[in-house]
Parts: C-alpha cells; sequence; structure tokens
C-alpha cells in the first residue's frame, strides 16, 4: 500500500493522501500550543515522543486484530490518560479552587451516535464514561456528580482526587495566581500557555471512523467552565460520510466555531478535501476570530490532516505505511 503526499501542504502540520478502500490508520494528538523548540529538554521531548509512540501503537495494535475504530482510540487516549505529561486523567491541571474537573467526549461515526461527560473529579479515565454514556445510557452528556454516580453505577474505575495531583500542574496554578494578583496574568488566553488536549481519531477494516477528545480544561478555571472537548461538534465529531476530527485549543472559540463539525460538513457538501476543509477552519476562520489551537482529521478513505495555528502540537499517525510523531512545528 503506497501514501502519495498532496500538492498542497497545511501550513503547520502534515497532511496526506493516499487511494485505497477502507484502510486502516489512527492518529492522535496531545494539544497544541506555544511549542517552540528549546521548551523542553531532549529528555522531556523523548519521554513525550516515547509516550505519544505508546498510545499509537496500542490504538494500532487494536484495529491490525480486526478491533473497531472505538476500541482503537479508547485504547489510544487511555494510555495518554494514564501519563502526567498531558492535561488528561493523569496529568490534568488545577481549577482556581485547586481541584480536578475533567471533561471528555466520544463518537462512533457508523452510527453517529455519541457521549460525553464534563466535570468530574474521581473517574480514573473519562473517554471510558463517555464511552459508557453512549452506549449505556439514553443520553448524550452526563455533568459533574451524575456522571460520577453513572460511573460508579457502569463499574468504572474511581479514584480518590490525590490521585490526579502531580507537582507540575499545582505549580502551574500557583504560578497563575501570583499573575493574577500582580497583574501579569491577562483576561485572554497568552500567546504562551499550551493546551494539553488529548484525542484520537480511527478508521478501522470495515470503514468505520470514530472519534475521542479528553481533558483536564484550564488551568485557574473557574465557576464549573466548560470547554469544547465534550461538546459534539466542537471538540469531537465523527461521521461514517465525511470525517472525524478531535480538537485542542482555546475552547471558547472551538465551540463559537463549531470546529469539528464545520471541517466534517465542508468535507461532506462542500466536496472539499480533508486538507481543504482543514485549512480553510483552523488556518482562516479560527485565525481570523484570533484564537489558537489544532486539530486531527482523519477521512472515510483514510486521508489526513493535522493542522494548527500555533507553535506546536503534540501528534503522531500510524498506517500500514507509516509511523511517526512530532511536537515542534517545523517537523
Amino acid at each position: 500500500m503506497k501514501f502519495f503526499p498532496l500538492v498542497a501542504v497545511v501550513l503547520l502540520g502534515w497532511t496526506y493522501s493516499h487511494a485505497a478502500d477502507h484502510p486502516v490508520a489512527i492518529v492522535i494528538h496531545g494539544g497544541a500550543g506555544a511549542l517552540e523548540p528549546g521548551r523542553y529538554t531532549a529528555e522531556q521531548e523523548e519521554a513525550f515522543k516515547a509516550k505519544l509512540t505508546e498510545a499509537l501503537d496500542a490504538g494500532y495494535a487494536t484495529l491490525d486484530a480486526g478491533g473497531s475504530a472505538l476500541d482503537a482510540i479508547e485504547a489510544a487516549i487511555v494510555i495518554m490518560e494514564d501519563s502526567p505529561h498531558f492535561n488528561a486523567g493523569k496529568g490534568s491541571v488545577f481549577t482556581r479552587d485547586g481541584a480536578n474537573e475533567l471533561d471528555a467526549s466520544v463518537m462512533d461515526g457508523a452510527t453517529k451516535n455519541a457521549g460525553a461527560v464534563a466535570g468530574v473529579k474521581s473517574v480514573k479515565n473519562p473517554i471510558r464514561l463517555a464511552r459508557a454514556v453512549m452506549e449505556k445510557s439514553r443520553h448524550v452528556m452526563f455533568a459533574r456528580e451524575g456522571a460520577e454516580s453513572f460511573a460508579r453505577e457502569q463499574g468504572l474505575e474511581i479514584v480518590a482526587p490525590d490521585y490526579f495531583y502531580t507537582d507540575r500542574r499545582w505549580d502551574a496554578l500557583q504560578k497563575a495566581l501570583e499573575e493574577e494578583k500582580t497583574g501579569q496574568r491577562e483576561t485572554a488566553i497568552p500567546v504562551d500557555r499550551k493546551f494539553g488536549t488529548v484525542g484520537a481519531v480511527a478508521l478501522d477494516r470495515n470503514g468505520n471512523l470514530a472519534s475521542g477528545t479528553s481533558t483536564g480544561g484550564m488551568t485557574m478555571k473557574q465557576w464549573g467552565r466548560v470547554g469544547d472537548s465534550p461538546i459534539i461538534g466542537a471538540g469531537t465529531y465523527a461521521d461514517n460520510e465525511s470525517c472525524a476530527v478531535s480538537s485542542t485549543g482555546h475552547g471558547e472559540f472551538f465551540i463559537r466555531l463549531t470546529v469539528a463539525r464545520d471541517i466534517c460538513a465542508q468535507v461532506e457538501y462542500g466536496g472539499k478535501t480533508v486538507a481543504e476543509a482543514t485549512q480553510d477552519v483552523i488556518h482562516n476562520r479560527l485565525t481570523e476570530m484570533e484564537a489558537t489551537g489544532g486539530v486531527i482529521v482523519l477521512g472515510k478513505d483514510g486521508d489526513y490532516a493535522m493542522a494548527f495555528n500555533t507553535r506546536g502540537m503534540f501528534r503522531g499517525v500510524r498506517t500500514a505505511s507509516e509511523q511517526r510523531v512530532a511536537i515542534y512545528g517545523n517537523e
């Protein structure tokens, strides 16, 4: 199976195309933002890339064994949720009150069923809870105490709040609080911030797409703030007729622009390629609103794009003939 690069490449990110029926593929991200070279040490970069590779391997192994796209994205995202390297699950950031509130969503491209959770504090793997909402309830989204009650009812793993504590995230909260006190913290999201949301999109041997996204939200968020990650059509979307998308970035803008759904709609109704639709939404519409972030997109024919208008995005792809991970915009 051969993969041919497109003539036009997205400004920042990767875009590839090939001609094959229902190829097996998985694409992941671990957040976008101010990821210029030099931000991390060589050892830190290696640790990030190793975890991205582990997530890709877990998802691809599921697909290669004939598993579903849903199973593949769950396997990949759980790896990232269990790692302190990303702002999801174990590595989630702290709210202004010093708590961790987690959001996640999942969507099945074959049925257009979806599930989401917001503001959970004790569920080890929110992506599994989002899938349980989709498959085990009549609803699409549960929040806070209700979501946690449902998690316990479904037998999902519950952890003590201090499971999510990491020194790095706690120190980031203290820095943010100090910046606010001294007037250094802006109302808008500063350009040097990083959005650590994780996500995955996959295409299985039956030609079915699936997408999932998980996050700890925004450092120092307050009043139960919910971003785009659990919002179907903003942070997550999948439809076998077009594509699967997982987003990362300044969530308020991704919600306003319904970024994930817009990309798929442009593919389905506008006849655009995955690359063209992604280019328009990220580098035109999102950028025009002076908002930042990125997406991973996987088309029904296996075409994929990784696009972002930030300095970098943790990202990776694995197919039958390709596997790689990257952090910075020039990789």
